[in-house]
């Protein structure tokens, strides 16, 4: 008598539902953003023109980079007519007027930081406590006045106020001093730049500061008062904490831009009589490579010149996350 291969099921038991492949799941990051674009996509497609534009004329422009490592000749290849190497980097490191510039772009920039930076908080700390509205709008309205006006304005007033039978002349003259050829004298060419460019952005700097300003909660002010803080503590304590973000991102900005010293009106206000303090890297670029058209050798210093800043905003960004605990990213 043969036996049965199956075992007998017990009545109660049943059969095990069928295996399914798992499915896939879409990542939830990944459906959020498709489901924000398709939600928000009139508000997206505002991005577009400015995406636009810093492709065009930010990011495409890099690949020219490749002419400072290749022989470039008017009228010829876009891309250089043959590779070089490192033959132009070598040129304008042994180069001493190329060193005369750069530490006249370091003095530049330095000065422009040190002095430039804390005129627009201090002036904005100093309007915060104006209580009259009429002379707060006043004051605001011609510190912003020169930022609306072209650096050709602005240079073309700043020689006219220091010519030597300008304004400026006249006024020492009835103390009994002799003109002062501002214009044509080195030395004073790092003050004159300094100065028109404090006229021209302190104002503007101000409103990103009164903006941070407003959003300090009033309560600390009261709980300081409350511990009989005067007004000049509770603006160390209170104050400049509230806005510390805010400066932190506008220093390393700033910091990043160390090295692109104010082109345009240094190309205004300088002339051979003042090369020795005023030329700085751009304008050299300029004069190097549109006017002499040695757009290779050009090229290679504006490539060093980039990497700074790069070194110098990165270096900056660190430093600021680790010591203050804000960065730009």
């Amino acid at each position: 008598m043969s036996t049965s291969t199956t075992s007998a099921r017990s009545p109660g038991t049943q059969d095990p539902p069928p295996k399914t492949p798992p499915r896939r799941t879409r990542s939830p990051a990944r459906t959020g953003w498709r489901r924000a674009l398709r939600r928000d996509w009139q508000l997206y497609s505002l991005a577009v023109l400015p995406l636009l534009f810093f492709l065009v004329f930010r990011y495409l422009p890099m690949i020219g980079n490749v002419i400072a490592f290749r022989r470039f000749e008017p009228g010829g290849s876009i891309l250089g007519e043959y590779w070089v190497g490192l033959r132009y980097v070598e040129m304008f490191l042994s180069d001493p007027t190329f060193w005369q510039v750069f530490r006249n772009t370091l003095w530049m920039g330095g000065l422009t930081l040190v002095f430039c930076f804390p005129v627009p908080i201090v002036l904005a700390l100093l309007l915060n406590e104006v209580r009259r509205t009429s002379l707060k709008r006043f004051v605001q309205s011609v510190s912003y006045l020169p930022h609306f006006l072209s650096i050709v304005i602005v240079a073309g007033i700043t020689l006219q106020m220091l010519a030597t039978d300008g304004p400026i002349n006249h006024v020492l003259g009835w103390f009994g001093h002799e003109p002062i050829r501002f214009i044509q004298e080195p030395d004073w060419f790092r003050t004159i730049y300094v100065g028109s460019e404090i006229w021209q952005t302190a104002g503007w700097g101000t409103i990103l500061y009164l903006a941070a300003l407003t959003t300090i909660d009033e309560d600390l002010y009261e709980a300081a008062r409350i511990d009989g803080a005067n007004r000049w503590q509770q603006i160390w304590h209170v104050t400049l904490p509230g806005i510390r973000p805010t400066m932190i991102t506008l220093l390393i900005l700033n910091i990043g831009t160390f090295m692109a010293v104010g082109f345009e009106k240094v190309l205004l206000l300088y002339n051979p009589l003042t090369y020795p303090t005023a030329d700085v890297i751009s304008t050299y670029l300029y004069r190097t490579g549109v006017e002499s058209n040695s757009f290779s050798y050009a090229a290679a210093i504006g490539l060093f010149e980039a990497i700074i800043g790069l070194v110098l905003i990165t270096s900056a960004n660190q430093l600021s996350r680790r010591t203050m605990g804000t960065s730009l990213w």
